[in-house]
């Protein structure tokens, strides 16, 4: 169970950072955290995959206060996702023409909502930024809801700020990434199966 669990993790995550790396080359704005990433990247020339993964590192310092407890999968993700979208943005050529821009898009957008449900349904430790979510949300009492809110909104004024890209892309991602998590999350949960119907196995 554990080696299923472990490579659905790994997949999810450099599925995780191909998503990253077409909504960046859709060039039509990019996630909250991404574009936070983005002006990152852009200040200080570093590559936006260097640029996740440091910041997912830094966020697990925050996790200290808030007494959240880091999972393989927390461990993983810092490791991964940023790779992964280095490599990915690597590999891709430039694209041209609005259709394919919009395109790599939709694909983003679908794409991260599968591989979100395929890292969280392993059920091997939360991101580093869900943590932070998560932590405050004990930690204050506050509605899930609005504390996930509120960072995202601070990320991504503090991204557009430093320049990163905010367009249609980033409101397309709002309305639309709890959803698709509802419907992929469900598809890729993995859960122990109970013990009266594993000892009546065959």
């Amino acid at each position: 169970m554990f080696v299923r669990r472990f490579l659905q993790l790994q997949i999810g995550l450099v599925l995780y950072g191909a998503s990253l790396a077409l909504m960046v080359e859709a060039n039509l704005g990019l996630n909250p955290w991404s574009v936070f990433h983005q002006g990152l990247s852009q200040l200080t020339g570093l590559s936006l995959g260097l640029i996740v993964n440091a910041v997912g590192a830094l966020v697990l310092l925050v996790w200290i206060p808030l007494r959240q407890k880091p999972g393989i999968g927390t461990i993983c993700n810092v490791l991964l996702i940023g790779t992964s979208a280095d490599v990915i943005l690597w590999l891709l050529p430039p694209i041209d023409g609005l259709a394919l821009r919009i395109a790599f898009l939709i694909g983003a957008i679908v794409l991260n909502g599968a591989a979100t449900g395929a890292y969280i349904g392993a059920g091997l430790g939360p991101g580093p930024r869900d943590g932070l979510t998560t932590g405050v949300v004990r930690l204050t009492g506050w509605q899930v809801r609005w504390v996930r809110m509120g960072i995202e909104v601070a990320v991504l004024a503090l991204g557009w700020v430093l320049g990163g890209v905010i367009g249609v892309g980033t409101v397309l991602y709002a309305l639309t990434n709890g959803p698709l998590l509802q419907i992929f999350l469900p598809m890729f949960e993995i859960r122990d199966r109970p013990v009266v119907d594993a000892v009546a196995a065959p």
